[in-house]
């Protein structure tokens, strides 16, 4: 198989090399970039290629998460100069997946092997820390190291002001990195590419018109993404309208995300214990093993909320995502069920053919 330098500087190692020994050697191995349409642009050795799933790959997928997703490592069959058919996807070692968007319940990959996630609030407004929590929860279910960047520091007014907001976030941030970034002084922007060194792999989450573009523009150090002007009333316009992957000048790499509207949880339960490491430590002093810290004698949350040692809110927010979190799981197992009574019917309805 053919690897070049070029897939080593978006993340290649040896581990890769090892899964890919049960493949022939014409195969080729690439990164997805972007995913467009049921398509998706492969980096390969051989250069940048178009490729869609074999019909195989898409029949045998259980759902949308099973196909290729914009950081996944792809195994790739190529049949002219720019053209391939993808034959499988390599073991995911992180993921980000979230509640599709709408009704249906079903997992949606966001973005796959991802070593940092960079969750970007703006300054110019005051920092909604729900949301914050909200995408730490989604970091650290993904299993990476979340880092909160407070972009558009050169607008937000007063130096009391940048304190009385970093004072904010830092209370919930429990430990986690803080960096204050403005894409147009340039200030903090070595300290996000120091996070990405050794070919390591970032994702930006946030919302529209946070700062996540002219981000991406001050580390390439060009207009790689389209930048809009946000409305008045603080709402951006999609800058950025897919998830694709970019590779920074002196090693790197950036999966830039479109404005998340809305972001459902999945199976989020180790990602809001990590959120709420506070709450968690707590509980483990709580009298009862299953308690719910609502009325039950002997909590030890609600004891440290009577003392002022915990912010009621902090509990508020807790509950909120554990009730979204349990709603969340009922309604997959409600879908695995289904799925399971209709792969029981297809099983009976084959045995009645051979029967007859």
């Amino acid at each position: 198989m053919q690897v070049s330098n070029r897939l080593y500087g978006l993340g290649w190692d040896e581990q890769r090399e090892h899964e890919l020994k049960e493949w022939p050697r014409d195969m080729l191995p690439g990164r997805v970039l972007v995913e467009h349409r049921g398509a998706y642009s492969v980096l390969t050795a051989r250069g940048q290629l178009w490729a869609q799933p074999t019909g195989r790959m898409r029949h045998e997928a259980e759902s949308r998460a099973d196909l290729p997703a914009t950081g996944d490592w792809v195994v790739a069959e190529v049949h002219d100069e720019d053209r391939a058919s993808i034959r499988a996807v390599l073991p995911r070692r992180t993921s980000f997946s979230r509640n599709i968007a709408g009704k249906a319940t079903e997992e949606q990959v966001l973005a796959a092997n991802v070593d940092v996630s960079f969750l970007i609030a703006s300054l110019e407004h005051e920092v909604n820390l729900r949301r914050i929590e909200r995408y730490l929860t989604l970091a650290w279910s993904g299993g990476t190291d979340p880092v909160i960047v407070l972009a558009k520091s050169d607008l937000a007014g007063d130096p009391e002001d940048i304190v009385y907001e970093l004072e904010r976030v830092e209370s919930i941030a429990l430990g986690v990195p803080v960096l204050l970034t403005s894409s147009f002084t340039g200030a903090g922007i070595e300290d996000v590419r120091d996070a990405l060194a050794g070919s390591r792999t970032g994702v930006l989450l946030g919302s529209s018109g946070a700062g996540k573009s002219s981000l991406v523009n001050a580390l390439v150090g060009d207009a790689a993404q389209q930048v809009h002007k946000v409305r008045g009333d603080g709402k951006g316009r999609h800058t950025t309208t897919r998830r694709e992957l970019i590779a920074l000048p002196g090693g790197g790499v950036l999966i830039d995300t479109p404005g998340l509207r809305g972001l459902k949880l999945w199976d989020h339960g180790e990602g809001v214990a990590s959120t709420f490491g506070d709450v968690a430590d707590l509980a483990l002093d709580c009298k009862f093993n299953d308690c719910r810290h609502e009325t039950e004698p002997g909590c030890a949350v609600l004891a440290a909320i009577a003392d002022g040692s915990l912010d009621e809110q902090r509990l508020a927010d807790w509950r909120k995502l554990q009730r979204e979190l349990e709603y969340q799981r009922s309604k997959q197992d409600q879908r695995l069920a289904m799925k399971r009574k209709q792969q029981w019917k297809t099983v009976q309805n084959s045995v009645r053919k051979v029967s007859w």
